[in-house]
């Protein structure tokens, strides 16, 4: 079984052995189906967003594969999932299922920190990381993907996905979407 790499541990999943180390199958096929864009996000692979879980040969030319979408109602869930199928039946796995596991569910905490690092480069604020066991920061403000300045305003709670809000540098001027904190 190959579990995710987040700050957070994924949801278990049996081997089809019972062992619970993965196979060198089952890395591979978790590096293709990590490898995926998102769908609504292509700058980030799905194991860069964290929404790839497990990958687990269930038997002979059968793998089972373990998506938690960033929200319950994501519209991107069923074309990551199609992605997926496509990808793994291309490297000769004829059956895979992809399923949607909401337990335990996805948070911004579970996006690498390469994936906030191509977020910040494609013009996206990435979340603000959560305080682990140290002080709660007091700023709550966001950082400006274009220039730096911490001086910005919220346009919309909402931009061009649910998971993104619209806001705009008082700096530079130019708006940019927010990855909000979840």
């Amino acid at each position: 079984m190959v579990t995710g790499t987040g700050s957070r541990p994924a949801s278990p999943a049996p081997a089809a052995s019972g062992d619970t180390h993965p196979t060198a199958l089952e890395t591979e096929l978790r590096a293709l189906a990590g490898a995926v864009p998102d769908p609504e996000l292509p700058v980030l692979t799905l194991e860069e967003l964290g929404v790839l879980r497990t990958v687990v040969m269930s038997g002979p030319g059968t793998v089972r594969v373990e998506l938690t979408p960033t929200y319950t109602g994501c519209p991107a869930i069923e074309t990551m999932s199609e992605d997926i199928e496509r990808v793994l039946r291309e490297r000769g796995i004829p059956d895979v299922s992809v399923v949607t596991v909401l337990s335990p569910a996805w948070s911004t905490d579970d996006i690498s920190a390469e994936g906030r690092r191509k977020l910040a480069e494609f013009g996206i604020a990435p979340p603000r990381p959560a305080a682990a066991d140290g002080p709660v920061p007091l700023s709550l403000s966001i950082r400006c993907p274009h220039c730096g300045s911490t001086d910005t305003e919220l346009l919309s709670r909402f931009s061009s996905t649910a998971c993104k809000a619209l806001r705009r540098c008082a700096a530079c001027r130019e708006p940019f979407d927010h990855f909000k904190e979840l």
